[in-house]
């Protein structure tokens, strides 16, 4: 179980990675011309703004004080689905403050998140990864692809970042 698992989720990244390669670049380049970069990540998505801050390699400038955010700042925006209402909630703040902002979803039929945002990525995760035997499936790892497209973006911040040091 645990090998296909594996093999699932390596597709997962790989199908993130090709899919959303644009959209990595894009979404790092807007994150590092802000002041700070806040994180606001909802629900199980609070693991990588829990990284972005709390880990053993933070995101240099980030915070999770969305109040405090000016137009000089940048927002990442992490959430299961584009129909996320309290996500989609905080975009239109952020649209209204004229704040840029990435966000990270799924995106479904009828979600607004990824008009809204100034550059989305697809998780590309519509239903779990793993087949049951009774033609449903589970295993959905939405916080890990979060985290996976966290640290592509964060590679490629610093990656900027220095260039201008």
């Amino acid at each position: 179980m645990l090998k296909m698992f594996t093999t699932q989720l390596t597709g997962l990244f790989k199908r993130i990675q090709e899919k959303e390669e644009f959209s990595f670049e894009d979404g790092a380049r807007l994150l590092a011309q802000g002041q700070n970069i806040c994180i606001a990540g909802f629900r199980e998505m609070k693991a990588a703004e829990f990284e972005a801050i709390e880990g053993k390699e933070p995101l240099k400038g980030a915070s999770t004080d969305i109040e405090a955010t000016t137009s000089a700042d940048r927002v990442l925006l992490l959430t299961r689905t584009s129909i996320d209402r309290d996500a989609l909630e905080l975009a239109s703040r952020l649209k209204e403050k004229d704040i840029p902002f990435v966000a990270i979803s799924t995106s479904v039929p009828d979600g607004k998140l990824e008009e809204m945002a100034d550059v989305h990525i697809n998780l590309q995760l519509l239903k779990g990864l793993m087949p049951d035997d009774f033609g449903n499936r589970f295993g959905y790892p939405s916080s890990m692809a979060a985290l996976y497209v966290y640290y592509g973006l964060k590679f490629t911040i610093d990656e900027i970042l220095a260039e201008y040091e």
